[in-house]
């Protein structure tokens, strides 16, 4: 199917611009209507959820809310956007949201590239939401925002990038490893990238069985060899090997599996 970048323009701008709106789930036909939704009757939630904080899954839209957050600073395959140019991202991912799992969400797009304050904002907004969402933000910072929020919050924190892509090529390894008559154990894996989405990949095939030392990643630099000084920090670091070869090709010498998680065409 081809789409032209008319078509996707067009797509964004018809209507009602962008993609989300807010729908009303109460009725506000009159006055007592309005007076339950406001002042006075909204204070008798308020008291409740003051009273009893798990009461706000009863009385308000939490539970079913999820807060799409990024900082613009690793958007798809374009890089450091910004945080406001990331915004059509993150209204995508809240349509996927509603339309296949009819959960409600919030994109926030934060103008912070500092972990400390990209924390800071999402703690600060914690209790609107059943739930975080972090997508497209650069690694390492991306493990290290991800991990600070689930040690502070009382919600699930969910990293997209990583743990949405860990998921699917997981199911990907155990259907072809089948379908090939082959053990976990006993592949050896090349994974093209040495991200967010790469790493966390790579954790996950070591939980469903593949030893971390048949696991090879690949990054700008070469290959994540242990030793390297270059381009590295402790996430990579988790996964060097032992190994002679320092480019893709010699990494792809003799393995059986290859992930693609960077940029496209350079395998041949």
């Amino acid at each position: 199917m081809e789409i032209t970048r008319e078509d996707a323009l067009e797509y964004h701008a018809r209507g009602r611009p962008g993609k989300l709106a807010i729908a009303i789930t109460k009725p506000c036909a009159g006055q007592r209507d309005l007076s339950l939704a406001y002042t006075p009757g909204v204070a008798e939630a308020v008291r409740e959820i003051q009273r009893d904080p798990e009461a706000a899954y009863r009385y308000t839209a939490r539970g079913n809310l999820v807060a799409v957050v990024s900082n613009g600073t690793a958007v798809l395959g374009l890089g450091q956007t910004g945080a406001l140019a990331a915004k059509p991202v993150m209204e995508g991912k809240a349509l996927l949201f509603k339309a296949f799992a009819d959960v409600d969400v919030f994109d926030l797009e934060i103008d912070a590239t500092d972990p400390d304050e990209v924390v800071r904002i999402v703690r600060a907004l914690a209790p609107t939401f059943g739930g975080i969402n972090l997508e497209d933000i650069k690694a390492p910072d991306c493990f290290l925002i991800e991990e600070r929020l689930r040690a502070i919050l009382d919600i699930p924190v969910f990293h997209d990038d990583q743990h949405g892509t860990a998921i699917v090529t997981g199911a990907a390894l155990l259907n072809a490893l089948e379908l090939a008559d082959k053990a976990v154990h006993g592949v050896r894996t090349v994974i093209s990238g040495a991200g967010a989405s790469a790493i966390a990949t790579a954790a996950f095939f070591v939980e469903l069985g593949m030893p971390r030392e048949h696991i090879t990643l690949v990054d700008t630099t070469g290959v994540v060899y242990a030793g390297r000084t270059a381009n590295m920090n402790p996430y990579k670091a988790r996964f060097a090997v032992e190994t002679r070869a320092r480019t893709l090709a010699e990494a792809l010498e003799g393995a059986d599996v290859f992930v693609g998680l960077s940029v496209g065409g350079i395998v041949s």
